[in-house]
């Protein structure tokens, strides 16, 4: 029975090259050609554990946990500031596949930052806003705007208490007007107060107090007129959000409700 010899396969020198090149375990810096550079820990030719990631072009540095080739788990984020001349941190907590996850606070400026949670890079969950003009928001969020329950409370020390949605307010809410002494508690829609009552409220203590104070209503059963326009105005919300009633309309049938 003849033998067929089977031809020696010789593996190409560029396979090769590469298997050498592969990187496993910690390493020192290594250079791109585009600028940037790493040095840490790696997993077949992956970053993966331990490292420190310069982004040349973007003057960004990243310093935390990696998962095959993503930022996963907890790191620092830095941006170049151009006056200093040095990396100011902007973001340090969680990640997940290279996008910031669960517990975290970014600096949006000196004086702007959250603290919270966040979800695909995108602030979701409990959290806090401190912004440039003073203002302070700790509530619910979702998808970077205020929804569900939250606390707003202005620079000029009035506040808001109640419920949010895509960012305005929404659904039953107070609106405490310390600098005049008056307190607003009703139904909001798309950041606009629709019905409710507005009372004296610390008038004594403010700074500025209306000229006179508000008369009571005599009404035989306030609460259920309330509870009748809550209604109505949901009802109306309810239906601009299937048909895209403008809101000015929506404005025009409030004025003529009995």
């Amino acid at each position: 029975m003849p033998y067929l010899k089977k031809p020696q396969t010789i593996e190409l020198l560029v396979k090769l090259w590469d298997k050498k090149a592969q990187k496993c375990g910690p390493h020192h810096t290594v250079y791109s050609v585009n600028g940037d550079q790493y040095k840490g820990e790696w997993l077949d030719n992956k970053k993966h554990g331990q490292g420190a990631q310069l982004w040349r072009k973007a003057e960004m540095v990243y310093e935390g946990d990696w998962s095959c080739g993503r930022r996963d788990g907890y790191g620092t984020l830095s941006k170049l500031d151009p006056e200093k001349k040095e990396y100011v941190m902007v973001y340090a907590g969680g990640w997940q596949n290279d996008k910031k996850e669960g517990m975290g606070t970014y600096f949006f400026s000196p004086s702007a930052f959250y603290k919270g949670q966040w979800s695909k890079d995108q602030r979701s969950g409990w959290g806090r806003m401190q912004y440039d003009n003073g203002d302070n928001y700790e509530g619910e969020w979702l998808k970077d705007k205020h929804h569900g329950l939250g606390l707003l409370v202005l620079a000029n020390g009035n506040r808001y208490e109640g419920t949010w949605r895509d960012g305005k307010k929404n659904g039953h809410g107070k609106f405490f007007y310390l600098d005049h002494g008056q307190l607003y508690e009703g139904f909001w829609v798309d950041g606009v107060a629709k019905c409710g009552t507005v009372i004296d409220f610390g008038r004594d203590d403010a700074l500025k107090p209306t000229v006179y104070p508000i008369p009571k209503v005599c009404l035989l059963d306030t609460e259920s007129v309330l509870m009748e326009a809550q209604a109505y105005f949901i009802k109306v919300k309810e239906k601009s959000t299937t048909t895209n009633i403008p809101c000015d309309t929506v404005a025009r049938q409030c004025d003529n409700t009995p």
